[in-house]
């Protein structure tokens, strides 16, 4: 992390990043530490401290594996926030071909500003969806919602302004006395009620008294509605408990008269298995993304890495992001609720390989398929929309409906055109430079072709002052060989859950054909 910091990295801001990237806060006090300035004094081989106006820096030291990547840090020049004034004809760039010896001699493409990931568009969606807020106070609401600070700098973004401005297209910022407000278009599409003023008190409207007492009187009136809303709701909340509590009394008593019955006439009672609901998935597939066309450029972000040979990318498209932001949000609605949660539950019996469901985590529920059963209590599941293997809780999975089978699976698994590690293996070096380009960046990608269901494609990254090729630069630190074909990826060889667990688009077409036919057919027999 160190090295990919130009300038350095202040204390506050080496534990950020840490916290950001493994998810977890440096374990100071597992190693004996109490700061992290006296974690890093016991290594003056690896960082050298410094002081700048009275700030402390830390910079790394390079060794003989990473002075390629502190090289290549040093060299980089700083970003320009001017508009790129490339035309539209670069779409139509000469693509490389199996003969031409010089990849990099591509024309330049384009590419658009940090994008924000899904999942935290649709967080800050829903901090607003229950009211505006005043951006002031929009760091301190994120984080006793979510628990967590809003790091907006690790996505690319430079002020939570720009943030504001990407997601332009669902949240407004208007000017008021107190301050910016930051609202949801939704709300702006609502008619509010007009309350009309007495005759007796418009005379006196200009008097700063009279408006005082008036704004009072309606936000009283607005807290008295918001209490009996409230009130309303707790009240149906109860009756639909009562319902529910009846419910489950009537079944247990015909559950006791249907052992006594069993007893009377000398059966033994079978152990009684769960009910699943009629629209839950059990033995279909999720089907990918249609393929995309050879030489073809696309917008693309990288979600998750292991090597430049295997790793999962989104296309970039509002279309996408907007459906499945709409099918997590819609998850989120429906499996939050106690009752439908409940109805969902998998039994032991489901619990299996290649069987697709759902699970939570953190609050937001994902599509996922079991890759295998780790014991009693856990298992490893492949998540579809997003590429990675992780070993969650049983109680955690649910059924999932038959609903949210129709969205393709988005993550597409895609292998770096054209290279091969240099010492047969990739290094941590080559993986944590290639991680680095990738970094929450919307690059631009051009198809080569498919590989046994893999894509390989060449990635550039336009934001900067001259077009930066991906291959090239493994190749120009020593890392990767730049060869006339694609080598076959070892690592997709040994797992590609891709191929393992998501149908084709053009077989499931004809699997839904075949059962309509079964279906007509049986409502033709006599």
């Amino acid at each position: 992390m160190l090295i990919a910091a130009k300038a350095g990295l202040t204390p506050e801001q080496l534990e950020e990043q840490y916290t950001a990237m493994v998810c977890k806060p440096l374990p100071l006090g597992d190693l004996g530490f109490q700061s992290t300035l006296e974690l890093v004094t016991q290594m003056p081989e690896v960082v050298r401290i410094s002081s700048k106006n009275g700030i402390l820096m830390l910079k790394a030291i390079a060794d003989d594996s990473t002075k390629g990547i502190a090289k290549l840090v040093a060299n980089q020049k700083a970003k320009t926030r001017k508009a790129s004034k490339k035309t539209a004809s670069k779409s139509n760039a000469t693509f490389p071909t199996k003969n031409s010896k010089n990849p990099q001699s591509f024309q330049t493409l384009s590419a658009g500003t940090p994008v924000l990931p899904a999942t935290v568009k649709a967080e800050l969606q829903d901090l607003l969806s229950s009211s505006p807020l005043l951006l002031t106070d929009l760091d301190k609401a994120f984080l006793r919602r979510f628990g967590r600070a809003f790091q907006y700098r690790q996505y690319g973004f430079l002020s939570v302004f720009e943030v504001l401005r990407s997601m332009s297209d669902s949240i407004v910022i208007e000017q008021t006395k107190t301050g910016s407000l930051l609202v949801l278009r939704k709300y702006l599409a609502r008619t509010t009620e007009k309350e009309e003023m007495p005759q007796g008190e418009a005379e006196e409207e200009e008097v700063p008294q009279v408006r005082l007492r008036l704004r009072r009187r309606r936000k009283r009136c607005l807290r008295v509605r918001l209490r009996r809303k409230r009130c309303l709701k707790v009240r149906l909340r109860r009756k639909r408990c009562l319902t529910v509590r009846l419910k489950r009394k009537r079944c247990l008593k015909m559950r006791h008269k249907k052992k006594r019955c069993l007893k009377h006439q000398g059966f033994e009672q079978l152990p009684s298995t769960p009910e699943i609901p009629p629209d839950a998935v059990q033995n279909r597939r999720l089907c990918s993304l249609p393929p995309l066309k050879r030489r073809s450029l696309v917008g693309v972000v990288v979600e998750f890495v292991v090597s430049p040979s295997q790793f999962y990318i989104h296309i970039c498209s509002t279309e996408a992001s907007n459906k499945l932001q709409d099918l997590m949000f819609e998850m989120r609605h429906v499996y939050s609720h106690k009752v439908a949660s409940d109805k969902y539950i998998m039994p032991e019996s489901a619990v299996r390989p290649g069987q697709l469901c759902c699970v939570m985590v953190s609050t937001w529920w994902y599509r996922v398929i079991i890759h295998r059963v780790i014991n009693d209590r856990e298992v490893e599941v492949f998540y579809a929309d997003y590429g990675h293997l992780q070993i969650v809780q049983k109680s955690s999975l649910r059924f999932l409906k038959w609903h949210y089978l129709k969205l393709p699976a988005q993550a597409i698994p895609c292998s770096l055109a054209w290279v091969k590690p240099v010492q047969g293996t990739w290094s941590s070096a080559a993986v944590l430079l290639f991680k680095h380009l990738c970094h929450f960046k919307k690059l631009v990608g051009i198809v080569d072709e498919y590989v046994d269901g893999v894509l390989y494609l060449f990635l550039c990254d336009t934001s900067t002052k001259e077009d930066v090729y991906f291959h090239s630069v493994l190749r120009d630190t020593g890392y990767a060989d730049v060869c006339e074909e694609n080598v076959p990826s070892q690592e997709f060889e040994e797992l590609n859950p891709s191929a393992l667990y998501i149908q084709p688009i053009g077989e499931q077409r004809n699997t839904e054909v075949a059962e309509q036919k079964s279906r007509d057919a049986v409502k033709q027999q006599p």
